[in-house]
C-alpha cells in the first residue's frame, strides 16, 4: 500500500508539473472570447469602434489581434486596402513594421549572449574598432556644420545600445546638429538603403561624435542598427539569415521578411496619407520622395536591425507569445525565461525614456518601453507591460500580469490616426470579464 501511495504521489506530482509547463508555453489558437476571459458582448464595442474609425475617416482601415491565456479572442480587419476601389484590408496582409524590427534584433542579441559570444558590459569597440576613443559633441556651428568635442568619459557598451543610453542619435529625426552631422557622413535610418553595406555604415558611425556622455541620458538612436551589425559579426550570418534561420523558421513565422518574396508581393498593404478634411490618399513614397514605399519588394542587402522588417500581425503575435511564454513557443526555446525577465524590466535606473505620453513616468528594458508603477496610473495596462511600435502606425503591447498580447496594425499617417490609439486601449481592457 505504501508503494502504491508513493507511486500515486509521484504520478500526481508529474501531472501537476507538466500542467505548469504547459501553462507557461501556450501556443496561439483561435477560441471563443470566454476561453480567454473576455466578454463577447463587450468586444462588440471594439467591433463598432474599428468600423467607426473607418467611417469617420480617421484611418483607411486597421487590423487587430488580441490573445489572452494563449487564446486568440479577437482577430479582425476593418476598412480598405484601397478606398477608391473598396478593396478590403485583409487580416493576413503584410505590413511594414519598421521599428518593431528592434524586438527581433534584441532577441537575436540575447540569444547570442546566452551562447557566450559577448558580455553585456563589453565595449562596442571590442568588435567595431572605430568606436574606440569616442568623442562627445560640445559645440556646433550651424553656418558651416563644424563642431567641437570632448572625450567620452567611458566607452559605449552593448548594454548602452540595448537601452538607448549610448549617446547615438537618429538621422533626420533629431535636432539640427545631429541631423547635419549624420547627413554629412551619409548616415541613414536604415530603411530602403541602397548602395551601402551595413558594416561600412556602422564603422563610419563609430567615428562620429556622440550627443551625450554614455549612460547619462536616454535617447532613441541607431543603437539597434549597430547591434544588427554585431549580430552579423558574432554569428557569421547576415541579419536576414539569422532572423530566418534562428527565429522566424523555428517559430513558424512564415511571412516575416527584410525582402518580401515576389510571390507574396500582392499582400503588401498599401500606405496612405490622410489630412484634416478626411481625404485619404495612397502614397507611393514618403519623406518627400526619399523612401519608395515598395522598398520591401526591392531586393536589398542592407539589413537594418532598427527598422527593416515587414510582417503579418499573426506572425508578430507568435513572436510576442514566445516572449510571454518566457522564451519558448511550440516546443522551441529561443531564450531562457530569466533572459526575457532582463529584457522586460527597468534597465535605465532613474533615467526617463522621452517617448510617448507621460514619458517621464515609465522605464525602458532591453528594446522595450516598460510601464512602471508610477506610469500605470495613466493606463489600464498593468505594471510590467512592455511595448513598442513602428513609424508606419503599427504597435503592440504585452501585459504579463494579464497574460495578454495585443496588436493593432495600420499603414497610414494623418492627423486622426492617434485618435484610434486613444480609443483602442480602453476598448480592449473593458472587455476582460474574469
Amino acid at each position: 500500500m505504501n508503494r502504491y501511495r508513493i507511486a500515486l504521489f509521484i504520478l500526481l506530482a508529474f501531472i501537476v508539473s507538466s500542467a505548469k509547463v504547459q501553462a507557461q508555453t501556450k501556443v496561439l489558437t483561435e477560441a471563443a472570447p470566454v476561453a480567454g476571459g473576455f466578454s463577447a458582448a463587450r468586444l462588440t464595442r471594439l467591433d463598432s469602434g474599428m468600423s467607426n474609425w473607418v467611417n469617420q475617416k480617421w484611418v483607411n482601415g486597421s487590423v487587430v489581434l488580441i490573445a489572452r491565456h494563449g487564446k486568440i479572442v479577437f482577430y479582425k480587419a476593418y476598412g480598405y486596402n484601397d478606398p477608391t476601389t473598396k478593396a478590403p484590408l485583409s487580416k493576413d496582409g503584410i505590413f511594414r513594421v519598421a521599428s518593431q524590427t528592434k524586438a527581433l534584433t534584441t532577441v537575436a542579441v540575447m540569444m547570442l549572449w546566452e551562447e557566450g559570444k559577448f558580455s553585456l558590459d563589453d565595449a562596442v569597440s571590442k568588435f567595431i574598432p572605430s568606436f574606440a576613443n569616442q568623442k562627445v559633441l560640445a559645440t556646433f556651428n550651424a553656418k558651416d556644420t563644424s563642431y567641437t568635442t570632448v572625450p567620452a568619459k567611458r566607452p559605449v557598451t552593448i548594454r548602452d545600445l540595448l537601452t538607448h543610453t549610448s549617446g547615438l542619435g537618429y538621422p533626420a529625426i533629431g535636432p539640427p546638429a545631429e541631423s547635419a552631422i549624420y547627413a554629412k557622413s551619409n548616415m541613414t535610418g536604415g530603411v530602403g538603403v541602397k548602395g551601402q553595406k551595413l558594416s561600412d555604415a556602422m564603422t563610419r558611425l563609430g567615428s562620429l561624435p556622440l550627443f551625450f556622455q554614455p549612460g547619462e541620458q536616454w535617447k532613441y538612436g541607431l543603437n539597434m542598427d549597430v547591434l544588427g551589425c554585431l549580430i552579423e559579426k558574432w554569428s557569421g550570418l547576415t541579419l536576414e539569415d539569422f532572423f530566418q534561420k534562428r527565429i522566424c523558421q523555428p517559430l513558424g513565422m512564415k511571412d516575416t521578411y527584410f525582402n518580401v518574396p515576389p510571390e507574396k508581393g500582392a499582400r503588401l498593404v498599401n500606405f496612405f496619407l490622410g489630412d484634416s478634411t478626411g481625404r485619404i490618399q495612397k502614397q507611393r513614397s514618403v519623406f518627400g520622395g526619399a523612401l519608395d514605399m515598395n522598398f520591401p519588394l526591392q531586393k536589398h542587402d542592407y539589413f537594418s536591425g532598427g527598422g527593416g522588417l515587414s510582417s503579418t500581425i499573426y506572425d508578430y503575435a507568435v513572436f510576442l507569445q514566445m516572449l510571454l511564454n518566457g522564451g519558448e513557443y511550440n516546443g522551441v526555446r529561443l531564450l531562457a525565461r530569466n533572459t526575457v525577465r532582463l529584457m522586460t524590466i527597468n534597465q535605465i535606473g532613474d533615467l526617463s525614456p522621452n517617448v510617448g505620453d507621460h514619458a517621464s513616468d515609465n522605464k525602458f528594458g532591453f528594446g522595450f518601453l516598460v510601464i512602471s508603477e508610477n506610469g500605470s496610473r495613466f493606463t489600464p495596462s498593468q505594471v510590467g507591460t512592455y511595448s513598442w511600435g513602428g513609424v508606419f502606425s503599427t504597435s503592440y503591447w504585452v501585459d504579463p500580469k494579464e497574460d495578454m498580447l495585443v496588436l493593432i496594425y495600420r499603414q497610414m499617417w494623418g492627423p486622426y490616426v492617434g485618435n484610434t490609439d486613444k480609443a483602442f486601449k480602453p476598448l480592449v481592457y473593458q472587455a476582460i470579464n474574469d
